[in-house]
């Protein structure tokens, strides 16, 4: 019954927003709840064509592929040499790293943005690419590491005495035993990236540069807004989202349960 009522609370904006989609704005006006009108598929060309969401779509596509590869490629190789590695100051280093966690993102938006000024870097999606990289290594390597710690070292020993190098190694032995943990990484780091509203409102200043979010707000006028071109604008945003988290269920509970039973 509790999860009949908490399932109600959260889908139904979802179902609202998607009814909404298909209706004219006089009728979201008139009755702003109701059934499907005959709007059709208008409001979802209008907000595709006319307010240039294509454009804004696929600059969130590429600040966020790229972002998750760069931040997930160097958080494999960081939880790699954490974990297997033994040196001086490694757990401390690792501490370091992992602290990242406890500090909020917004607190460091004043020398972000100077440091982004001084680099010409705003304004710029690169600029995007790199913050959103750099913040989510302490969650990544965190995950990462503690799979590693339950993957027993004797593969990589083996490769080792074969004459693999290090490089060799995690490529080909420990990257893949690494792709449940990987895959939930990759999709945990998507989504806050895709949605992200803040970062771009500040650091960018082009409209044919914003994302989706940022995006939307076109959407909304001084007086009034574009309802129906917004729900269907909505529809789409958070389309790619359901995607991935329907296809990489199985993949997320592998990579987060992966360590418990060893």
């Amino acid at each position: 019954m509790l999860l009949c009522a908490y399932a109600v609370v959260a889908f139904g904006p979802i179902l609202l927003v998607l009814i909404g989609s298909f209706r004219s704005n006089s009728d979201l006006l008139g009755q702003p709840i109701g059934l499907p009108g005959s709007a059709g598929l208008t409001n979802y060309a209008r907000a595709w064509q006319t307010a240039s969401l294509s454009t804004y779509f696929l600059n969130s596509a590429l600040v966020s592929v790229a972002s998750v590869a760069l931040c997930v490629g160097l958080a494999s190789m960081l939880a790699y040499g954490l974990s297997r590695w033994r040196f001086r100051g490694g757990a401390v280093l690792a501490a370091y790293v992992i602290a990242g966690l406890m500090i909020p993102a917004k607190l460091g938006l004043l020398p972000v943005f100077y440091m982004f000024e001084s680099a010409g870097l705003i304004d710029s999606r690169l600029g995007l690419v790199l913050l959103y990289a750099a913040g989510g290594i302490p969650f990544s390597v965190f995950v990462l590491m503690g799979f590693l710690r339950g993957v027993p070292p004797e593969l990589e020993e083996a490769a080792l005495i074969d004459g693999a190098n290090e490089w060799r190694i995690f490529r080909s032995v420990v990257l893949p035993l690494m792709r449940p943990a990987v895959a939930a990484v990759t999709v945990f780091q998507f989504a806050p990236i895709w949605n992200d509203f803040f970062y771009p409102l500040v650091l960018i200043r082009s409209d044919e540069k914003y994302t989706i979010p940022v995006g939307l707000t076109r959407f909304i006028g001084e007086y009034a807004a574009d309802r129906g071109a917004l729900f269907a604008g909505l529809v789409l945003a958070l389309a790619p989202l359901v995607l991935v988290f329907v296809f990489a269920t199985k993949q997320i509970v592998a990579g987060l349960t992966a360590g418990i039973g060893r």
